[in-house]
């Protein structure tokens, strides 16, 4: 299990990256690291901490199945994918990532 909190934390005050059309709020002060299913989370336990990306509070409430979006739906891994990159990118410029 991957878990970090130089990860988790570095959402606070970031925008948001996964920007589902319809649903995000825009509202960095509610943006924190929304974690995606894989293969590493199972029945109340988070994926790893480098399976997500910056979500605000609506965005979160889709990801985590609180509220439901047609948008979502028929476009999930495009959304995932792409925030994820998005995240990647971001913790490699604020420092918290570092490659080799």
């Amino acid at each position: 299990m991957i878990r970090s909190k130089k990860i988790t934390n570095a959402a606070k005050g970031q925008q948001c990256l996964i920007n589902i059309a319809g649903v995000c709020n825009y509202n960095s002060e509610s943006v924190v690291f929304c974690h995606f299913p894989d293969e590493s989370h199972g029945v109340a336990l988070k994926a790893d901490d480098i399976s997500g990306a910056f979500g605000c509070s609506a965005c979160h409430d889709v990801v985590d199945g609180r509220v439901k979006s047609d948008e979502w739906r028929a476009h999930k891994l495009f959304y995932m994918r792409r925030a994820q990159t998005r995240t990647i990118r971001a913790l490699f410029e604020l420092g918290v990532l570092k490659i080799a």
